[in-house]
């Protein structure tokens, strides 16, 4: 399958030159790749599904430097040189799939190499550049999504995925302070049913209010994934990193079914009881849980 693509390269003279119009999708030849953009597309369709990705909310940036060929590693340059804005060693040398800024999830559900784009990071660790398959700019978000991929690195960890979304019920949580507190929004979940402590051993940590985009928000951020898998921005969304994107997903998920749980419960006239303590003590000893 052949998929036309226009694009501009921008001469230091700033003149437009026109690329070959023919030139192969970056996945022709490569299933292993097509298959975890794929992945990316039905997750991204997931995402607005269940209304969590409203216009152009939400991000997604997967690692796919094991993927990629030495065909790969001589494709040029489709963009300028980008700042990444901050300098992160870990990342030289490798790739990304990345959501486009101002890009909708339902738009990349279906055509996920127009409404996002990979990227090669250079050697100075610093700023990369667009290979394939548009030259659509990565998420304003990037220099968040790429610390935490960075520090992924620096602890061995073989995580790949990182998923920005805003889930309604658990985003509707965080508007109470009282369940903002370490590891009581965590504990409510848990208990509400089985699934979402097996599924999400480490619970959810929570980031106060924070500027959006802001590299303070990015810092805290860090910070609770050190101990956590899932993080809570308060009255915002989550950010959730994962083995892949679909392993990111399914505990947001999780997570989400245990708010809709509790919020169903509430609006019954009843507040749950929950699992108890040692319910979910059992629960650790018999499924060896982190937690």
């Amino acid at each position: 399958m052949h998929v036309v693509v226009f694009y501009c390269i921008f001469a230091t003279s700033t003149q437009m030159k026109i690329a070959d119009t023919n030139m192969k999708s970056i996945l022709e030849g490569r299933p292993n790749l097509e298959k975890e953009v794929n992945k990316i597309a039905e997750v991204a369709g997931y995402l607005w599904q269940n209304g969590w990705a409203e216009r152009n909310g939400g991000n997604i940036t997967v690692n796919i430097t094991e993927l990629v060929d030495d065909d790969i590693r001589q494709m040029p340059a489709i963009s300028e040189v980008k700042p990444i804005g901050v300098t992160l060693p870990a990342l030289k040398g490798t790739y990304f799939y990345c959501k486009g800024t101002g890009r909708r999830m339902r738009d990349l559900a279906r055509w996920p190499m127009d409404n996002g784009s990979v990227i090669r990071i250079l050697d100075d660790c610093a700023s990369y550049v667009i290979i394939a398959d548009n030259a659509v700019m990565p998420t304003s978000e990037l220099p968040s999504h790429l610390t935490v991929h960075a520090r992924l690195i620096e602890s061995g960890s073989n995580y790949k995925a990182t998923v920005h979304t805003h889930p309604i019920e658990l985003v509707a949580m965080s508007h109470n302070r009282e369940m903002l507190g370490k590891d009581v929004l965590t504990n409510i979940l848990w208990s509400m049913i089985p699934e979402t402590k097996a599924f999400c051993p480490l619970g959810l940590g929570i980031v106060p209010y924070t500027l959006p985009g802001s590299n303070e928000l990015a810092d805290a951020t860090l910070r609770e994934l050190e101990d956590y898998d899932v993080v809570m921005w308060e009255k915002h969304g989550v950010f959730a990193k994962g083995l892949d994107v679909m392993d990111a997903f399914d505990q947001i998920d999780v997570l989400s079914k245990a708010a809709k749980i509790y919020i169903a419960a509430r609006s019954m006239g009843f507040e749950p009881e929950g699992m108890s303590q040692e319910q979910m003590a059992e629960m650790t000893r018999a499924f060896n849980l982190p937690r």
